[in-house]
């Protein structure tokens, strides 16, 4: 067994799309509409879903905006250095909710940024790059 995907609802397909692959970095790789249900599936990752999991991102087409509750914590992604990547999502006009630094109680350099509807992603530092 393995992990296929994580679906997240989103209310504006395109910014949700432009955000995943234009901020952070990721490839669209299949998208199809499904008018008699009126949704939209889109899959977005940064490899090929034979060969990781990916996020899908489902459009209800009736719906802009879902409450994320309580149970929802974030997605993580680990990258070289999370002061760069902070100042890249930055410039791109990506929200960066908390800066790049070390933990709380530890010495791994994390930080996080928000999707536009409000989903937390975690931004982990590889090992050996705590600056």
């Amino acid at each position: 067994m393995r992990i296929l995907h994580t679906m997240l609802r989103v209310g504006n397909l395109k910014q949700s799309l432009d955000f995943y692959t234009q901020v952070l970095g990721m490839k669209l790789l299949r998208q199809k509409d499904y008018p008699d249900g009126k949704f939209t599936l889109a899959f977005v990752g940064y490899h090929d879903e034979s060969e990781g999991a990916v996020l899908e991102l489902t459009h209800n087409w009736d719906t802009e905006r879902y409450d994320l509750g309580d149970g929802y914590g974030h997605i993580a992604l680990e990258v070289d250095d999370a002061y760069a990547t902070c100042a890249s999502i930055k410039e791109k006009g990506g929200k960066v909710v908390r800066k790049a630094g070390p933990m709380m109680h530890g010495t791994t350099v994390i930080a996080f940024v928000e999707d536009p509807d409000g989903y937390k992603i975690e931004l982990i530092q590889k090992a050996g790059r705590e600056d």
